[in-house]
């Protein structure tokens, strides 16, 4: 009798697992990989689409543009997208996500893109003031000065260099680190060796540069260091 309820549940168990419906399309959100059977209860949620690239990339200071999604059921029907970029900040550099969102019969899906804010080379270009601690006659550097770009996009020029005596000054640039290779520069009397490194904020507005010098010019010249701050 024992063996023979045995047998009897282990059939009534064949027959239950081989006859269980559900959803078996593993692309649909309730997909159980335990039914033998489709019933047509599978679910979907909207397919997003997003409008440009799922990464871009902005100079700091740029301005956002936001490109958009659409969605769309499996049904054919679309699906209004919700977009939030509030986290996105161009002002500062960073890596930021813009978060799509949509919804078809209760069934959501997310999308994302990702926003990294950067300093390149045209970061730098514009009109600058410079104050410092380098002094008035062996390092003039203090007043306005205007950046150009150099001859290739790693490298800018920062021209009238000094006060009064003016030059151009190249620097080398890698993200937000600045160096400044020794170069001779001539002036009225003699001539200005300068080399010095330093970095930009990740606002993209200020940056500082610790300076080494050496003066030839009779009389007012010699050699030192001092730190310079530019500004927008």
């Amino acid at each position: 009798m024992k063996k023979t309820l045995i047998f009897a549940i282990t059939i009534l168990t064949i027959v239950s697992t081989s006859c269980k419906k559900g959803c078996t399309d593993d692309a649909a959100n309730n997909f159980d990989s335990s039914v033998s059977k489709d019933d047509g209860t599978c679910e979907y949620a909207p397919k997003i689409t997003l409008n440009g690239a799922k990464s871009i990339e902005l100079s700091v200071g740029e301005t956002y543009v936001e490109f958009g999604a659409t969605a769309i059921s499996k049904e054919g029907v679309y699906a209004e997208v919700t977009i939030d970029n509030s986290s996105v900040n161009t002002s500062a550099t960073g890596v930021y996500e813009v978060v799509y969102s949509a919804s078809f019969n209760g069934d959501q899906s997310i999308e994302t893109r990702t926003v990294s804010v950067v300093v390149d080379q045209s970061t730098y270009i514009g009109d600058w003031d410079c104050s410092s601690d380098c002094g008035t006659t062996v390092f003039p550097v203090d007043g306005s000065r205007t950046i150009v770009a150099g001859a290739i996009d790693s490298q800018i020029n920062i021209e009238g260099f000094f006060t009064i005596l003016g030059g151009t000054v190249s620097a080398n640039i890698s993200g937000m680190d600045i160096t400044i290779p020794t170069q001779t520069i001539p002036v009225t009397g003699g001539s200005i060796i300068v080399s010095g490194s330093g970095v930009l904020s990740n606002t993209g507005n200020s940056f500082t540069i610790d300076y080494t010098y050496d003066n030839t010019i009779p009389i007012i010249g010699g050699s030192g260091s001092c730190t310079a701050t530019y500004s927008k």
